[in-house]
């Protein structure tokens, strides 16, 4: 059976993104719109609109128009919204990089997608020119700042359609290496009318910018939410407990979007006894699995309400969300679907629709989903169907009231504090090491992280692996967040009759040893 909203299907206006977030910033004036954190620097509502302006007209001066894509690698500030959206009101496309990424990764993302410029913060300069970034700008030199305070001779520019594409962040999708995911401005634009109707952010509120504005969820549901409707946000660059808890207390934050590993911090660190958390009305978790038992644990330490939504980067990303204006929550569940939003329930083997409390994979149907992955037409074919459907990875189930539960993920990626780890990439590191003759990795139980990659390693030869100088190894060519935490040395990798993986298996085994 096909599970539908609880709330009326939402109008999705026929205009592009920047036009959108920006529609009523003009009356805002002096309103706050995002402040630094370290720093206390405020950007005004109108300062916003005359920065992305005067950028937007200087990046047309340099020749960036329409489809052309620029890479965006920055941690969180003011300006990280004013490119993107000079960027995108000029019809270009933002494809978003991970500042923890080496310059072989980065290099790989850039001719992935065909970016023509990038912009980043001083920190990533020299690592995106060895990543062969050609022509580069970077943020607060003063080629850049010519740009951003130079007067406008012209409103706003948007040059887009609504059906262009406006972002291109890169996700593993259900298994493999990284792809470019198409969203346009429409899908973001229905998105943020669906994320309104069931978690409402107002004038008001003042929100934590402190999950990374490259990753789907802090550009959608916290930046270009929180500026369509007015709210202030406080950017953070990296998270730290205690200036975290800082920022709270000091700006009196309302409500916050986080993710479990935040949580957990919030439910047990000590560093919480005595701080002023009374502002806050709610919390959502999203981007990996929370615990009922830690949402509990957490909305009792803080006394406010703590929910949790699902969704993709390949939904823009959010399709579940407990509705919190309702005052109703079932700890555990991801919520029903969000408005515009079908799901169904497919059973594993033969793909047929299964009713409530029946486990099988989740699909999803919505003006949000993507146009599918750049220049991959194989993965999109095994990811959208041809009635339209998504299909997640993962597994779950929902009630008889229509609210969903995961309970398990067929997609091999491993999710660590909320980013993709994709399996794949990981072994083929560790088969170039001449040590390793065989190598299989996925998810280890973690409970600050909720997983980290575990390596499972057969040595060439029958010689003796020196562990720590693989990890090592591995741990120069990726992020932070990639590198193997844990490697078990074994005979044989288990593997089927056609020499596919048993990743079951290993999974299997893991859980079962954890504490």
């Amino acid at each position: 059976m096909i599970f539908r909203s609880p709330f009326p299907d939402v109008d999705v206006p026929d205009v592009t993104l920047t036009a959108f977030v920006f529609e009523q910033a003009g009356s805002r004036g002096d309103r706050p719109a995002l402040i630094d954190g370290p720093t206390g620097e405020t950007l005004t509502y109108a300062e916003l609109v005359r920065q992305v302006r005067s950028l937007a007209a200087g990046l047309a001066n340099r020749g960036v128009g329409r489809g052309d894509v620029v890479a965006l690698c920055a941690p969180n500030a003011p300006v990280y919204a004013v490119v993107f959206h000079a960027v995108a009101a000029l019809g270009a496309v933002v494809t978003t990089v991970n500042p923890a990424y080496t310059a072989e990764e980065m290099g790989f993302q850039l001719r992935n997608a065909g970016a023509t410029l990038a912009i980043v913060a001083e920190p990533f300069a020299e690592r995106a020119r060895e990543a062969g970034a050609d022509d580069l700008l970077v943020l607060g030199d003063t080629a850049f700042e010519d740009l951003l305070t130079a007067e406008p001779s012209a409103p706003l520019p948007d040059a887009a359609d609504p059906g262009d594409l406006v972002a291109l962040p890169y996700s593993s999708g259900t298994t493999g290496l990284p792809k470019g995911v198409m969203l346009t401005h429409r899908n973001v634009v229905a998105n943020l009318c669906q994320i309104r109707a069931v978690q409402t952010l107002g004038e008001d509120d003042i929100v934590v910018g402190v999950l990374p504005f490259f990753h789907i969820y802090g550009m959608t549901v916290i930046m270009n939410q929180a500026l369509r409707t007015g709210a202030t946000v406080v950017t953070m660059p990296r998270f730290d407990l205690d200036g975290f808890l800082a920022v709270l207390e000091r700006h009196r934050v309302t409500k916050v979007h986080l993710v479990p590993p935040i949580i957990l911090a919030l439910a047990k660190h000590p560093s919480v006894e005595g701080r002023d958390l009374s502002s806050l009305k709610w919390i959502n978790s999203g981007a990996a699995p929370l615990s009922a038992e830690l949402a509990a644990a957490c909305a009792e330490r803080l006394g406010c309400l703590v929910v949790q939504g699902y969704g993709l980067t390949e939904t823009s990303p959010v399709t579940h969300a407990v509705p919190v204006e309702r005052e109703e929550n079932r700890p555990g569940s991801i919520g029903p679907p969000i408005p515009s939003t079908e799901c169904k329930v497919a059973d594993l083997l033969d793909g047929r629709d299964l009713g409530p409390g029946e486990d099988g994979e989740v699909w999803i149907r919505g003006p949000q989903v993507m146009q599918g992955y750049l220049g991959d037409d194989e993965a999109t074919a095994n990811t959208l169907d041809d009635e339209g459907w998504l299909h997640t990875g993962d597994i779950g189930h929902a009630d008889e009231d229509g609210w969903f539960y995961l309970v398990d993920r067929l997609k091999e990626l491993i999710k660590v504090k909320g980013f993709q780890v994709a399996p794949a990439e990981l072994e083929a590191l560790l088969l170039e090491h001449p040590g390793v003759a065989d190598a299989a990795v996925v998810g280890s139980p973690d409970e600050q992280a909720g997983e980290v990659p575990k390596a499972f390693v057969v040595p060439a030869g029958g010689a003796e692996l020196d562990v720590a100088e693989l990890q090592a190894f591995v741990a120069a060519r990726v992020a932070t967040y990639k590198q193997v935490r844990r490697i078990e040395v074994l005979d044989e990798i288990p593997k089927s009759a056609s020499g596919k993986i048993l990743r079951r298996v290993l999974v299997e085994r893991e859980r079962a040893s954890a504490p």
